[in-house]
């Protein structure tokens, strides 16, 4: 199994930060603020389209007047994520447009920008043997739905008829329906033989080369493997003595780790014990971190930048008494939900992390980060940003980790961790921290199903896209635990 990187092979020379993207330099054009204090993801633009030919960029488009198809809103979600303004599909989850479609509708579009976007590479390459120039962006996306559809077996005569069609509605665009017509009609012919040989669309300069420095090339392309096949879903039991029943009951696998992973489940709103809140939707590497705690009962415990949740679930139901706190109240709006569904109690706080005050037994401190670990699920992602506020970023976990410090009590255990494949965004916070306050205690981990290999030098634990191939991969992410004296 592959091993993590060490110190010397990081992103950066020791006892520096690099320039560019990993470490926050002028290299990419410079974007908005993501979430602040408290939120998961960073802002920025996309550093420009590379696709075939280059084609000008566009917007998403004005709200529609009539109920849309699974096709048109896929499409308004694919021009909103590539357009002048990237937005992030999880940003527009909540539109207005898209919550008024019906629900099975309104997964299948979000499903197909989805797929297109994780193999936004791949359709490219087979449509520019038939384009020479790029069409206007709107146009150049549908081909690319278009050519996903194809290549995943859909019916090409249906395929390509609905999206011909759908050209022609385009007020500005509908003139190249005929092109549409005459390139996707090649695409569905050579499609089935052509696909399988195309390789593994690759990460994008701005984080590829800063990955290829911590990790070497092959675990990248390993990594970029992991990230085509897309993630299964993974939950975390309520009651983790009962993982095994629930693992049965929902045709799933029980993980090493303790999760459940299901491959194929359906509308999740659907499946037993959901409505009982006997389980909830997390990754598997994300329920890692609130396990480093340990026993926590009784234990007042901080969760900083809580939403949408799961770790306060984790926590709550091992019994703490928990303080969950998210800068975004519309975020601790699920969390609220999720907690009155599960029967399980936190007390909710929306405020900036840096500004908090208290002092807790434990902390768990999930900093806003680049999320680049869950591009298996996200690739949207890498499509509507440039990295240029990773910078900012690690300045904020920084500022983040010693607050987060003067509010544990002597004795107490904080957690830090981020969704992130970069080091500079994980295991140098922790070795800049042991510089800083050499009196703290790196905790080694000893969980269940964490293999050797995932431990790093400093005793923290890194995982990454590529392990667990077998059974459909895992997120990125890091963590450590850090004791404070008595």
């Amino acid at each position: 199994m592959s091993k993590a990187p060490s110190r010397p092979s990081g992103p950066r020379p020791a006892g520096k930060r690099p320039s560019g993207p990993a470490g926050g330099g002028s290299k990419g054009r410079p974007g908005q603020a993501g979430k602040g204090h408290g939120g998961k993801t960073f802002g920025g633009k996309n550093s420009g389209d590379k696709t075939f030919g280059g084609g000008a960029r566009g917007e998403g488009g004005p709200t529609p007047r009539r109920a849309i198809s699974a096709r048109a809103a896929a499409l308004r979600l694919l021009n909103a994520v590539l357009g002048e303004t990237p937005r992030l599909l999880s940003e527009l989850r909540d539109s207005t447009w898209l919550l008024a479609m019906p629900a099975p509708e309104r997964a299948r579009a979000q499903r197909l920008a989805t797929d297109c976007l994780r193999q936004i590479e791949r359709c490219d390459r087979l449509l520019a043997k038939h384009v020479k120039k790029a069409p206007p962006l709107p146009v150049q996306n549908v081909l690319r739905l278009a050519t996903w559809e194809l290549a995943e077996g859909g019916a090409a005569h249906g395929v390509v008829h609905d999206w011909v069609t759908e050209t022609s509605r385009m007020q500005a665009h509908g003139h190249l329906k005929g092109l549409v017509n005459a390139v996707l009609r090649k695409i569905a012919a050579e499609a089935p033989s052509e696909w399988p040989k195309l390789r593994a669309p690759r990460l994008p300069d701005w984080l590829r080369e800063p990955l290829v420095e911590a990790y070497g090339a092959p675990r990248i392309l390993a990594f970029e493997t992991a990230h085509a096949a897309g993630a299964p879903l993974d939950l975390t039991p309520r009651n983790a003595s009962q993982a095994a029943d629930w693992a049965e009951k929902l045709g799933g696998t029980l993980l090493p780790t303790g999760s459940i992973r299901l491959g194929s489940p359906g509308q999740v709103s659907t499946l037993p014990g959901y409505d009982d809140g006997a389980w909830w939707v997390q990754d598997a590497a994300a329920a890692l971190p609130a396990k480093l705690l340990g026993d926590v009962t009784g234990k007042s415990v901080l969760d900083l930048c809580a939403a949408p949740g799961g770790k306060t679930l984790q926590l709550a139901a091992a019994g703490a008494k928990v303080t969950a706190l998210d800068i975004s109240e519309t975020r601790l709006v699920r969390l609220k939900e999720n907690l009155a569904r599960t029967g399980l109690k936190a007390r909710l706080v929306a405020a900036d992390a840096l500004s908090h005050e208290g002092s807790y037994d434990a902390i768990l401190l999930d900093a806003p980060c680049s999320a680049t670990g869950t591009i298996r699920r996200h690739p949207d992602l890498p499509q509507a940003r440039d990295g240029a506020e990773i910078g900012e970023l690690i300045a904020l976990q920084e500022a983040m980790l010693e607050h987060a410090l003067t509010l544990l009590k002597p004795g107490g255990t904080l957690i830090f961790c981020t969704c992130s494949l970069i080091p500079d965004e994980g295991e140098c916070h922790i070795d800049e921290a042991l510089d800083r306050h050499p009196e703290l205690q790196v905790v080694r981990p000893t969980l269940e199903g964490v293999q050797p290999d995932w431990i790093t030098e400093e005793g923290g634990i890194r995982t990454t896209p590529d392990l667990w191939p077998d059974e459909g991969g895992m997120d990125g992410f890091y963590m450590a635990a850090l004791r404070k004296p008595h």
